[in-house]
C-alpha cells in the first residue's frame, strides 16, 4: 500500500473519532432531556446552551473535511490510486453520516431550549392564575371592609345603615364576607380554576 492508504488511513481514524464524540454528545443530551422533564432549572439552560456551542464547533470542524473528502472521492487528485478511491468513498458515507447525526443532534437541542422555555412560561401562568384568583377573592372582602370602616356617622346624614348600631353588626359583616369568600372558591373550583 502506498501513501494514498496512508492517507486514507488517518482520515478514517479521524472520522471515527468523530463517532465516539457523537456517542458521548448523544449521552449528554439524553441525560439533560431527563434531567429538564424532571427539574428544568437555570442550569439546565446553562447545560443546553453548552451542548448547542458543542454541536456548532463539531459543525464547523466537520463540514471541511466533508468537502475535502468529497473532492477526494470524485477523481480530481491524480495522486490517489483507483483501488484505493473505494476506500474514500467509504470515509465519504462515514463523515455525510457525522454530518447528518450533527444536524440530526442540533435540532433535538433547539427542540429542547423550546420545551425549557415552554415549561418557564406554564410555570410563570400557574404562579399569576394563583395570584389573580388571590386578587379577585380580596377585592369584595377590601369592598365590604372600606364600606364599614369609614370614620363617619352614618346616622347623621341622610343615609341609613342601622347595622352599625346593631349588637351584632361586626359579625353581620364578617359573615357576609365568609360567604363572599366561600361562593367566590365554590365558583372558581367549578369552573376548574382551583
Amino acid at each position: 500500500m502506498g501513501s494514498d492508504y496512508l492517507a486514507y488511513a488517518l482520515l478514517d481514524a479521524m472520522v471515527d473519532s468523530y463517532f465516539t464524540i457523537l456517542e458521548s454528545t448523544g449521552e449528554s443530551i439524553e441525560k439533560l432531556e431527563v434531567a429538564m422533564v424532571a427539574k428544568p432549572n437555570p442550569a439546565v439552560l446553562q447545560a443546553i446552551n453548552k451542548l448547542k456551542r458543542r454541536l456548532i464547533f463539531l459543525r464547523k470542524s466537520v463540514w471541511p473535511l466533508r468537502e475535502v473528502v468529497h473532492g477526494l472521492t470524485q477523481g480530481e487528485s491524480n495522486l490517489l490510486s483507483d483501488n484505493v478511491s473505494v476506500y474514500y468513498r467509504d470515509i465519504y458515507d462515514h463523515v455525510i453520516q457525522v454530518v447528518d447525526t450533527i444536524e440530526a443532534f442540533r435540532d433535538t437541542v433547539s427542540g429542547m431550549l423550546d420545551i425549557y422555555l415552554s415549561s418557564l412560561s406554564y410555570k410563570l401562568n400557574e404562579v399569576m392564575k394563583v395570584l389573580t384568583i388571590i386578587a379577585t377573592i380580596f377585592m369584595p372582602l377590601t369592598f365590604i371592609a372600606g364600606i364599614y370602616g369609614m370614620n363617619f356617622n352614618w346616622q347623621a346624614s341622610r343615609f341609613n345603615m342601622p347595622e352599625l348600631n346593631w349588637k351584632f353588626g361586626y359579625f353581620f359583616a364578617l359573615g357576609v364576607m365568609a360567604i363572599v369568600v366561600c361562593g367566590m372558591a365554590l365558583y372558581f373550583k367549578k369552573k376548574k380554576w382551583l
